[in-house]
């Protein structure tokens, strides 16, 4: 059998089917849809989202995300009178740490806490605790040094959850001066003590809020508004210290308090005229850049808030008073009952052995017999209405917190012996501003004025925002009984004097001394081996330019005022009377003069009185003098000043030591007024005054006239009537 022949034609055959690779490219195909569709709908929800926050519904969206945060504002300069800067505020690092980025860093919080207490001087048990913790934000330490923040800078751990951001801090240049005055402010940069205090409203200005995109943290991610961090500067404020006479009054505080070895003590110094305080200062003192480091009791303004018994200054006051009211006449002799007068079942005693004396002779001496014997014959009453009216007992209202208004009790409640010793400084208590403020009364005609620490409050462009005036709060005693006292306070410092330790080369200083026994209010009584030594005076005393009060506390190696205060009175007044450019009288011919032309002067007030007692005449009517040297004005009458060239302010508080008003147009100095200088008007009467300012060449080359505003705005000086 035969085979068919094999055919050499190819034969087709079936390819074999690749399962897995089809159903790869389905999944692809599948998941890349898949994708693709989940991509789509987040998109249209990101569309259809924005379409309602946009369109739909954007109140909601504002609601929810547009806040408005508050940005605090810049806080205020403080400047001296001169313009020398006081307090400032300057920008600080803060640094902080996040816990959780420290770990992220592999840093560990132990020896971070570690080396960060080392250069920025906080406890590292405490930051190490807080490191640990899950926080996203904390403290490390706010408003460091630059020396700090330099340390902590070459540690290298920026950005590794160490950072720091920029806080204003205060900062006072000048360390510890006016320290009391100045006070200080707390970390969140709000006042605490002195005129941060008192006036933290202008100073820290409005807070601003400002209308902010935030994220859902909270951080701002958008503000049209927020420019810098910072709303606009808080108000700045001049005061009427000045600086130069500020830091003499401590130096030679802190040297009179240590050379005696004394447990504190305080200085005022006042403008008379004005009632401008030049300088307040307290021994010990603090720096208030560092507030918690001092002791509690040196951060306080014993010049405001500490009361004490005054002793043998009150004994101005009381004599003051008698005059004014005619009990006593300038040239009575009153007896002083040899150094010893008894009173109930008390004996009064006297230093020295004395048999009459006058009231100058009295104040000259210090003669506590003879006080008790003017109050006597002022009565309780009287008396007490004498002290009040020069302010003791009340508040004298000075810009600063915490003032107390020392102790003086109601007639009613005296007993026998209060009448007394209320006379001449002991059971009643004042303080030291208040003791300034009353002898101001004495040196610018019987004045009560109002203690004036601010002058004025400026804009962050140097606009006066608020200017503050003199006040006048009442007439204490007429202006020819203050001249007539202030010439009997003379003596004191003379020879024989018990404050001859005050006395000033080329210079009549008027003031009296104060020994008092300070009160054991654990026993009872008075404490004999604890004293306060007082010298409150005023100089030149024929022109006051300054009212100096010295109070040193508990005094160990001496005790009198006249050997303890008045050396610092006299050394402070040497200091500022040189700072102001008051020359003293060259050669003791000249000095002689001036005492002649006051003793003069003092002859023709006793004498007027006199005549007033004999016939009856009510002893207010005025017996005004002219200028030194002048011829008396016409009884009743008063002599209009010389004011050509002052400028508005200076010319105000001319017009007011003399009792007149003002009318004012223009700006400047002035130019032209009417009545003219010299004249005799009545108590009261209007003075014009047209003022112009200088041509600019002219202007260039003069000094402001002391007591000039200088800025064109002048407010008028207010009379407080007080009863």
């Amino acid at each position: 059998m035969k085979r068919a022949p094999r055919s050499t034609k190819p034969v087709a055959r079936a390819r074999p089917v690749d399962e897995s690779g089809r159903s790869g490219q389905k999944g692809i195909r599948l998941r890349t849809w898949l994708i693709a569709s989940v991509v789509l709908l987040g998109a249209g929800k990101v569309m259809h989202r924005a379409y309602e926050i946009q369109l739909g519904n954007p109140e909601s969206y504002e609601r929810r995300y547009r806040e408005e945060i508050e940005v605090e504002s810049r806080r205020g300069n403080i400047y001296d009178r001169r313009g020398a800067e006081l307090a400032v505020s300057v920008e600080l690092d803060s640094f902080f740490a996040d816990p959780v980025a420290l770990r992220n860093n592999k840093l560990e919080p132990a020896d971070v806490a570690r080396q960060l207490a080392g250069v920025l001087h906080v406890d590292e048990q405490q930051l190490a605790k807080r490191l640990t913790g899950k926080r996203r934000f904390v403290w490390i330490k706010r408003r460091v040094s630059p020396s700090e923040s330099q340390a902590v800078a070459k540690l290298g751990w920026s950005g590794k959850g160490v950072g720091a951001r920029k806080e204003p801090r205060r900062y006072y240049p000048g360390v510890g001066t006016a320290a009391h005055v100045l006070g200080f402010t707390d970390d969140e940069g709000r006042g605490v003590e002195g005129v941060e205090r008192s006036f933290e409203t202008r100073l820290h200005g409005a807070t601003d809020k400002v209308a902010a995109i935030l994220d859902a943290r909270g951080g701002v991610v958008f503000s049209e508004e927020l420019v810098d961090g910072q709303s606009a500067q808080g108000k700045n404020l001049t005061l009427t210290l000045d600086r130069a006479i500020q830091v003499a009054a401590e130096r030679e505080l802190e040297l009179g308090v240590r050379s005696v070895e004394a447990r504190a003590g305080h200085v005022v110094v006042m403008d008379p005229a004005s009632g401008e305080i030049l300088a307040l200062a307290n021994y010990p003192t603090f720096n208030p850049n560092e507030p918690g480091a001092a002791d509690p009791a040196a951060r306080r303004n014993r010049a405001v808030t500490d009361r004490f018994e005054p002793g043998s200054v009150i004994k101005t006051f009381t004599v003051a008073g008698a005059l004014s009211a005619g009990v006593v006449g300038p040239a009575q002799r009153i007896d002083c009952e040899d150094g010893a007068m008894q009173v109930a079942e008390y004996t009064i005693h006297d230093s020295h052995r004395f048999q009459e004396l006058t009231p100058a002779e009295i104040l000259a001496h210090s003669s506590n017999i003879g006080t008790a014997k003017i109050g006597a014959a002022l009565g309780r009453a009287g008396l007490f209405r004498a002290l009040r009216r020069f302010g003791f007992g009340a508040r004298t209202d000075v810009d600063l917190p915490a003032e107390t208004e020392g102790i003086l009790r109601h007639y009613k409640r005296w007993y026998d012996m209060d009448a007394a010793t209320i006379s001449f400084g002991q059971g009643m208590s004042t303080t030291g501003i208040q003791l300034a403020t009353s002898m101001s009364a004495i040196a610018n005609g019987g004045r009560l004025m109002k203690p004036l620490l601010v002058s004025r409050v400026t804009d962050a462009e140097g606009k006066v925002v608020e200017e503050f005036a003199p006040t006048v709060r009442r007439q204490v005693v007429p202006a020819h009984v203050a001249r007539l006292v202030g010439d009997m306070l003379t003596a004191v410092t003379a020879d024989g004097g018990t404050g001859e330790g005050a006395a000033l080369d080329g210079f009549v200083v008027a003031g009296k001394t104060g020994t008092a026994q300070k009160a054991d209010y654990r026993r009872g009584g008075y404490a004999e081996d604890q004293w306060t030594a007082t010298f409150v005076g005023f100089v030149p005393a024929q022109r006051p330019r300054l009212v100096i009060s010295v109070v040193i506390d508990e005094p160990v190696i001496d005790h009198y005022g006249g050997t303890v205060a008045g050396p610092v009175f006299r050394r402070i007044a040497e200091a500022a009377l040189r700072h102001l450019g008051v020359a003293p009288a060259q050669g003791g011919a000249k000095l002689a003069d001036i005492v002649k032309s006051m003793r003069a002067e003092s002859a023709a007030v006793a004498q007027a009185l006199a005549q007033a007692n004999s016939k009856d005449a009510p002893l207010a009517a005025r017996v005004e003098a002219g200028g030194e040297g002048d011829a008396p004005a016409v009884e009743g009458q008063v002599r209009v000043p010389a004011l050509l060239g002052k400028g508005a302010r200076a010319s105000l508080i001319a017009l007011r030591q003399t009792g007149l008003t003002a009318t004012l147009s223009g700006s400047g100095a002035v130019s032209e007024q009417s009545p003219e200088a010299g004249k005799s008007v009545a108590p009261g009467a209007m003075v014009q005054l047209v003022l112009r300012r200088p041509p600019t060449s002219e202007r260039s080359e003069k000094r402001a006239t002391p007591g000039d505003s200088g800025h064109g705005t002048t407010r008028l000086a207010t009379l407080e009537v007080t009863p």
